[in-house]
């Protein structure tokens, strides 16, 4: 196997990247740094399978994969983080609030 060969080996079609261990420890930690830490499931869609935002108390957040909604359920019971799904709930004002002020930010 060459060097390069893993950038050649093209997915199929329709086959979408899995949830990690990585994307599960970066959440942990990601966690564990910050405070007030709630949940928000999102669904699956034709270009992503199913993510968890992950939304602390000053509206910073992140996003990765995970398995399905139950994994992200339990995730979130494992941690003792309120949990919420996106197509019910939508996101909260403070992650809109939050992109806004970044975006000011940036030049």
């Amino acid at each position: 196997m060459g060097v390069f060969d893993s950038l050649r080996r093209k997915r199929k079609p329709g086959v979408l990247r899995g949830a990690t261990k990585q994307d599960t420890s970066h959440l942990d930690a990601w966690a564990g740094s910050r405070t007030g830490v709630e949940a928000f499931v999102e669904p699956k869609t034709n270009v992503t399978d199913t993510t968890i935002v992950l939304v602390a108390h000053d509206g910073e957040w992140t996003r990765r994969r995970i398995a399905d909604p139950e994994a992200a359920f339990a995730f979130a019971k494992k941690r003792a983080m309120p949990i919420y799904e996106v197509a019910k709930v939508g996101y909260p004002q403070r992650m809109r609030d939050y992109m806004a002020r970044q975006k000011r930010q940036s030049p």
